[in-house]
């Protein structure tokens, strides 16, 4: 009788909650082998206005036969599955549950590679874009679309998320198909440079999100709001979502104050061949003590759990910052070009620890819904947010330089930032050039949405 194959690490049962802090040492790099990755989501409207679909010719279907022409090869869930993703070498195309698209990049050594990719992945899509009469939007949340409007991306996960995270906060559909955001990972070389740079992202991310938020619309109205995106995210699922508290306040985190965190958040699912088990609502933490109707948890579990995490920044294999609306193409490249100057100079962290290091998490928590609503004037302790932002800008810039990252015309990585200093001076953010004009009580029609948010 043939014997079954030996479980490989990933699948075999779960032994001791050290086994959880080694799937990030194992991510651990020298700092020579240090790369960024960028991730940029993105909505389409057609001349009407009418959101773009994932079905037919004309949706995100269409889009995909399209792309595979560049080489872009698609990717199911199943053999016979929709197709839900492309890939390309190291970077892919992925799509949130409402078919806002976004491009993962590949992690490349320098921010001016991040912005030819970005702009190769937009001439890619013109010609398709131009054939169904589409128009790509820069914006962190859907201008003109009502829930009724969109349809849902065929993802197993999305089809979970769906009917469980409503039950932990009510703008979670929002936040799955009316957002939309820009991102950026990075390396870690040790368990302390890891939580250090994990640690300093959760209190940045309030203040940079303030500095670029880009989402005043809501169904073609002014929403009274900076950001209508961060006032979603305020708005969900808590045991996923936010700040991380238990490393606020901790003098050296370490990998298990992360894990300790993760291991309280509902899971959504799990996968055993290749069939998805939802279980939903179970802790993780539960789920290795007392498993799930026969099934236990591996270590390919927790990866999965990882991913399905949420807060303004989050450990897997790297660490991501997720907390910025999605911008126009002249401000893309603003938010891995901070993070990049503040979590790659080890001058510029330190100075940014010590920046900022009167903010604790009571003092965040209580003002970061009037950074989201008023932005940059809006006072955090004992300062404005513009203060606070300035300081980020100048030691953010001070550590692109000291990385002398130079392209063909000899400009180093300040040039991503440069635009900012303009919005610095007024203590303004994108929101502001959107929504310039416009009277109280204004109705955004699809051509203004068109001309205010495209990318």
């Amino acid at each position: 009788m043939p014997q079954a194959p030996e479980a490989t690490p990933n699948d075999r049962p779960i032994r001791s909650v050290d086994e959880l802090d080694e799937v990030f040492r194992a991510a651990e790099k020298s700092t020579d082998k240090f790369r960024i990755g960028a991730e940029a989501e993105k909505f389409a409207i057609k001349a009407d206005g009418a959101p773009l679909q994932y079905e037919g010719a004309d949706g995100i279907v269409g889009i995909f036969d399209a792309l595979a022409d560049f080489g872009w090869e698609p990717e199911r869930e199943l053999p016979d599955g929709p197709v839900i993703s492309l890939r390309r070498g190291g970077a892919s195309i992925t799509l949130e549950p409402g078919s806002q698209l976004e491009l993962s990049g590949a992690a490349l050594p320098d921010l001016h590679q991040i912005e030819a990719e970005f702009h190769n992945h937009l001439r890619e899509l013109a010609p398709i874009s131009k054939k169904l009469g589409l128009t790509w939007l820069g914006v962190g949340f859907q201008p003109l679309a009502r829930q009724e409007d969109l349809t849902w991306v065929p993802k197993q996960r999305y089809a979970v998320m769906r009917e469980y995270l409503p039950t932990k906060g009510h703008a979670a559909h929002d936040m799955m198909r009316r957002t939309a955001t820009v991102q950026a990972n990075y390396d870690f070389s040790s368990e302390a440079d890891a939580m250090k740079k994990l640690a300093l992202s959760l209190k940045l991310s309030p203040i940079i999100h303030a500095m670029l938020a880009n989402s005043p619309f809501k169904e073609g109205k002014l929403a009274g709001t900076k950001s209508v995106r961060g006032e979603v995210w305020l708005n969900m699922d808590p045991s996923r979502s936010g700040l991380i508290p238990g490393i606020w306040g901790v003098a050296k985190p370490t990998y298990r104050h992360y894990v300790e965190w993760a291991l309280d958040a509902g899971m959504f699912l799990f996968k055993r061949d290749g069939k998805v088990v939802a279980n939903t609502g179970q802790t993780f933490r539960s789920f290795m003590a007392d498993g799930y109707e026969g099934h236990h948890a591996t270590i390919a579990d927790w990866k999965l759990h990882l991913q399905t995490l949420f807060p303004e920044a989050r450990l897997k294999n790297t660490l991501e910052v997720r907390g910025c609306d999605s911008l126009p193409s002249y401000l893309a490249m603003a938010v891995p070009a901070l993070f990049t100057g503040l979590l790659y100079d080890a001058r510029a962290m330190d100075q940014a620890i010590e920046l900022l290091s009167p903010l604790t998490l009571e003092v965040v928590s209580r003002d970061r819904p009037a950074l989201i609503r008023q932005g940059l004037t809006a006072p955090l302790g004992e300062k404005t947010g513009a203060a606070w932002a300035q300081g980020v800008y100048d030691i953010a810039s001070s550590g692109l330089s000291r990385r002398g990252r130079r392209n063909a015309q000899n400009e180093d990585e300040r040039r991503f930032i440069k635009p900012l200093e303009r919005l610095l001076s007024a203590a303004e953010a994108p929101a502001d050039d959107l929504t310039r004009g416009l009277a109280p009580g204004a109705t955004l029609s699809a051509a203004d949405a068109i001309a205010r948010c495209k990318i």
